[in-house]
């Protein structure tokens, strides 16, 4: 049987990234908690190096705060840069839905993650949720076949999901209606049908989440 081969720098550093970019997601990081090189370093057993670098490309990607000689926060985003972001991403998705090839493996997909998300709640997986809630989007954006909407739809959607954590007991039942009605219209052939109930669940999840921002 053949070795494994050794990782090379620019893999250790993808496997970093992933792996940093899945603990800041996936865990309950309270406000202003720290990271450090150290402890991801030790927990995936590789060198600093890596994760340093892994670390600025999250910066650079807006899910990270680093500050010199202090160490790395996770990003916290303002009312106004969120309502900022769930603007620019209705913009992208109402396009995406003017442009998507809709077929009948994109209904099908679409139908699958409902069915998906209805199994999930049951479970109560809020970080399984979330990321069944991206991936249907995520359907929609690449039926668009335009690869540069694809990548900044992504960003966004990592953003958001350092905020979405916050509204899944507000939101969280209403998925599977909101991505049920959007995935019928598309069935339909009622595409403008299906830009407004994109439009329209988008608002409601933005709007849920900027009540969550309030002070008490």
């Amino acid at each position: 049987m053949t070795p494994p081969r050794p990782m090379t720098s620019s893999s250790l550093t993808e496997h970093a990234h992933q792996s940093i970019k899945r603990h800041i997601l996936s865990t309950s990081m309270t406000r202003g908690e720290r990271l450090t090189e150290e402890f991801f370093a030790r927990e995936l057993g590789i060198s600093k190096s890596p994760v340093r670098e892994a670390m600025n490309s999250l910066e650079r990607e807006g899910l990270l705060r680093i500050e010199p000689r202090r160490g790395a926060y996770v990003r916290t985003f303002s009312d106004r840069e969120i309502a900022d972001l769930y603007a620019v991403r209705e913009i992208l998705e109402a396009y995406a839905a003017t442009h998507a090839d809709v077929t009948d493996e994109f209904v099908a997909g679409l139908r699958a993650s409902v069915n998906r998300t209805k199994e999930i709640l049951q479970r109560d997986d809020k970080a399984s949720h979330i990321e069944e809630d991206i991936a249907f989007h995520a359907q929609i954006v690449e039926a668009a076949g335009n690869a540069e909407l694809t990548r900044v739809h992504a960003n966004i959607q990592d953003k958001l999901w350092l905020c979405r954590c916050q509204t899944y007991q507000i939101t969280s039942t209403d998925t599977p209606k909101a991505h049920g009605e959007i995935t019928e219209r598309f069935a339909a052939g009622d595409r403008a049908g299906a830009v407004e109930a994109v439009r329209g669940h988008i608002q409601f999840v933005s709007k849920a989440l900027q009540r969550a921002q309030l002070p008490a």
